[in-house]
């Protein structure tokens, strides 16, 4: 189903029942940022905190995202930030297949109607869901993969995997890595909007 914004795709998806995370859910964390977007970041699921408060990415993985937008001039206004699952799951365990299928149009269809130069996964289990499953996030990450797009498989979507922010959490030494990656977008998008114009 074509959804005519995100509003409505918004409306649709907080009264979803398509799988079991409807029966825990506090909130459906359908996603947020700018409608217009030229960069799309898009995780696994919302954990504990983006499930009471309805918005993803706002728990302390949350903050270090902020952090690293912060660092090439963004904030949250300025990019489109969801997940694959748009409920969190029990105890964050990862999505189970039929959850991700049963999410997967109104991901699709985000990424229809934003219509991002970008799409930067966060971790590998969001990079798995775009690019081939062979790839292995410690050396994909930060490399930039021209592949099918998920909304029209004849065409192609600009792909970035990243570290998820979470792991800056537990080892404090892959920050580093993590932001020297984040520091390439501004160049990753200028050569994007040079091929384009």
């Amino acid at each position: 189903m074509e959804y005519k914004n995100l509003e409505e795709l918004y409306g649709i998806a907080s009264k979803c029942e398509r799988c079991a995370l409807q029966k825990t859910r506090t909130n459906v964390v359908p996603g947020d940022g700018n409608k217009n977007a030229q960069i799309m970041f898009i995780g696994e699921g919302p954990g504990k905190n983006e499930d009471i408060q309805g918005i993803p990415f706002v728990g302390a993985a949350g903050r270090i995202l902020d952090e690293m937008l912060a660092l090439v001039n963004l904030d949250r206004q300025d990019v489109y930030i969801a997940n694959v699952v748009k409920c969190r799951p029990p105890e964050n365990r990862d999505p189970e297949p039929e959850e991700v299928k049963a999410c997967w149009p109104y991901l699709k269809e985000q990424v229809r109607l934003i219509n991002p130069q970008i799409i930067i996964t966060l971790g590998r289990h969001a990079m798995y869901r775009f690019l081939p499953s062979d790839l292995k996030i410690s050396t994909a990450r930060g490399k930039v993969y021209r592949y099918k797009s998920i909304v029209d498989e004849t065409k192609h979507q600009i792909y970035l995997p990243l570290y998820h922010p979470a792991v800056a959490l537990y080892n404090p030494n892959q920050k580093k890595t993590l932001f020297e990656d984040f520091k390439k977008i501004p160049k990753i998008l200028k050569k994007i909007n040079n091929e384009i114009s």
